[in-house]
C-alpha cells in the first residue's frame, strides 16, 4: 500500500514513439493543457534533480509558458490531503490515506505554480474528468483537444486520456511530460494511448504544432 520507490530512468524520444493511428494535429485554438497532480507529495518517490522528474517538470514548464502565451487554456488537477474516507472512496484500499494538508505533501511543484487564470480543479478519483467540471469548463471555451502531461503516466494521465477520447475530445500524449514508477509502465502508458485512444507525442513536436 501507498507509493512506490522510484528509480531513475531515460524517457522515451523520437525514436521509439509510437506511430500515430489518427491524423490529429494540435491546434491552438482548439487544445487545452492538463498538468495532472504535480504536487509534492506525487513527486517525492521519484530521485530528486533527476532524470526523469527533472525533464519532465522542465518539459511541462515550456509547455505551459507557450500556452499561456497562445491564450491556451491551462487546467490542473490536484488532490486535496486528509480525505475525508467517504470521499478517497476504494483509492484508499489501494493507496492509503494518501496526502495531508501539508505543503510538502499537498502543494504543486513550485516550478509549476500556476498562472493567474489557471484553472486548478480538486482531484478524486483517477480521471481528472470523474467529479469535476473538466469537460464542461473547456466546451464553453471551445477546446475539444486535451494535452496531458503530468503523473502518474499509466494511472491518472492514461485513464484522463481514455475518457477524453470517450468523451469525444481528441487527447494529445505527451511521452516526454509525463512520468512514472518505471519506463516500463511508462511504455505501457504510451503504447496503451497511441494503439487506443491518443496522439502520443514529444514536447518538442507539440509546440511545432501550436
Amino acid at each position: 500500500m501507498g507509493l512506490p520507490s522510484i528509480s531513475a530512468y531515460a524517457l522515451p524520444d523520437a525514436r521509439n514513439l509510437p506511430a500515430a493511428r489518427v491524423p490529429w494535429r494540435a491546434s491552438r485554438d482548439r487544445a487545452a493543457l492538463l498538468i495532472h497532480d504535480m504536487q509534492n507529495y506525487f513527486l517525492a518517490p521519484f530521485p530528486a534533480d533527476a532524470l526523469p522528474i527533472r525533464q519532465v517538470i522542465a518539459n511541462i514548464d515550456r509547455l505551459r509558458r507557450h500556452a499561456h502565451l497562445l491564450g491556451i487554456p491551462i487546467f490542473y488537477t490536484a488532490q486535496e490531503g486528509d480525505q475525508d474516507p467517504r470521499d478517497r472512496g476504494l483509492q484508499r484500499d489501494f493507496w492509503g490515506p494518501g496526502m495531508s494538508t501539508r505543503p510538502e505533501h499537498q502543494d504543486i511543484h513550485a516550478v509549476l505554480a500556476p498562472f493567474d487564470g489557471d484553472f486548478v480543479l480538486h482531484k478524486w478519483r483517477y480521471s481528472a474528468f470523474q467529479r469535476s467540471n473538466l469537460e464542461h469548463l473547456m466546451r464553453v471555451r471551445n477546446r475539444d483537444q486535451l494535452i496531458v502531461t503530468g503523473i502518474y503516466a499509466h494511472i491518472g494521465c492514461l485513464m484522463t486520456t481514455a475518457e477524453a477520447f470517450q468523451r469525444d475530445i481528441e487527447p494529445f500524449f505527451v511521452a516526454d511530460a509525463v512520468a512514472d514508477f518505471s519506463r516500463e509502465k511508462h511504455d505501457l502508458a504510451v503504447n496503451y494511448a497511441a494503439e487506443r485512444c491518443a496522439v502520443a507525442t514529444l514536447t518538442n513536436h507539440l509546440l511545432e504544432s501550436l
